[in-house]
């Protein structure tokens, strides 16, 4: 019997689940603005659940599948920031002194690492899609960002949605993931079971908070961009509402509904060359709960397959997908029920970092600056 634990570290929620003989039996919702102010929440909130055979902590950007037990305690915080976050300490101590609770969260990220870290717990980090061997190493290149972990999980969750709804095999399993959450929209593609591409947050349209991909030529003239710029520019800023609701039925807000919108559409149509055939378009996500949300995407993607709402694990009844999809992850690697997924996906032939796809002479020249400061494996 394997009993598992998978965390997803939401812009909006911190969500945990727990998993037992293939079914939930803990749910837990945390919000990441009182994780901003009290770290400890989130250790609290695993503590009761505790003893565990494997957690899936928090994995930002992805890495290969890495034991926290493998990362040497004084080396942990910069390899952290550096490999999980994509952040150097001095942007994350400049971001934080301004109290945005986007980035303040990476904070409590990093405190809860070394916490976990000196607890001996059995924790595990895990890729996102960049890293995985199933996407091709073309559609990679000078990309961070094609789906963060939390998107590979909601992912995972997809596939045995669908095989356990059709009654077919995970290899026969065909679809595009939308999923819109409180700061990022994304779309993910699945072939034959296995991810084989995706357009992650900022590489897409804008979100609600995040202002999505951005013209080179408006990079340029800006100059100096700081972490917390990546959590504004999105409808949330266009609006000036801080509530996805507020949109709704409002025609002072027609602009950035439309952009958020027909970004998911341009994104979903991309795809398509990556898998040109999908059996249906799966919803995930916070802002895809709201009907009128639902209904447009209906409306929008309709000629490019069926359009459902991502199903739920057996027992679970208040979280999101992408905690669902972690707590699978962590009791398939732990030798569970969800193995076999875990294997079908090639989750541990994943390889490397998210910088490691870097051909532009001022990417690779960070890379090269943050690899000096501490190796990917100490």
């Amino acid at each position: 019997m394997v009993r598992a634990v998978g965390i997803d570290p939401g812009t909006k929620t911190f969500e945990l689940c727990g998993i037992e003989d293939g079914e939930v039996f803990h749910e837990k919702i945390l919000q990441t603005a009182d994780l901003a102010e009290e770290p400890h929440l989130l250790i609290e909130a695993i503590e009761k659940v505790m003893p565990l055979d494997l957690i899936v902590a928090p994995s930002g950007y992805g890495v290969e599948v890495t034991r926290l037990d493998e990362i040497p305690e004084e080396k942990l915080k910069e390899w952290y920031l550096t490999y999980i976050l994509l952040l150097k300490e001095k942007d994350l101590d400049k971001a934080l002194s301004g109290e945005e609770t986007g980035i303040m969260v990476y904070s409590t990220m990093v405190q809860n690492a070394l916490e976990m870290k000196r607890r001996e717990w059995p924790i595990c980090y895990i890729p996102g899609v960049i890293n995985l061997s199933t996407v091709p190493e073309w559609r990679k290149i000078n990309n961070l960002d094609m789906g963060t972990v939390d998107k590979l999980c909601s992912s995972l969750l997809g596939i045995h949605d669908q095989a356990v709804r059709k009654d077919i095999s995970y290899d026969r399993t065909s679809f595009l993931l939308i999923e819109m959450g409180f700061g990022y929209n994304s779309t993910l593609a699945v072939e034959n079971g296995k991810i084989v591409d995706g357009l992650g947050g900022t590489t897409g349209g804008i979100g609600f908070l995040s202002a999505g991909k951005l013209d080179l030529e408006l990079v340029q003239l800006v100059g100096g961009w700081d972490k917390s710029d990546v959590f504004k520019g999105g409808a949330s800023t266009i609006t000036g509402k801080d509530d996805p609701k507020a949109m709704i039925g409002d025609e002072t807000n027609e602009v950035a509904w439309n952009a958020m919108m027909e970004g998911i559409e341009k994104s979903a149509a991309s795809l398509l060359t990556s898998v040109s055939d999908p059996e249906e378009i799966l919803l995930s996500g916070r802002l895809n709960r709201m009907k009128e949300v639902r209904e447009e995407l209906e409306y929008r993607l309709g000629e490019f397959g069926p359009i459902r709402t991502l199903g739920s694990l057996s027992g679970a009844e208040k979280i999101k997908e992408a905690a669902q999809g972690s707590a699978i992850a962590a009791e398939g690697l732990a030798g569970g029920d969800f193995s076999q997924l875990v294997e079908h996906i090639e989750l541990i032939e994943a390889e490397g970092t998210a910088l490691d796809h870097l051909y532009h002479p001022k990417g690779l020249s960070v890379k090269e600056e943050l690899e000096k400061k501490v190796s990917f494996r100490p």
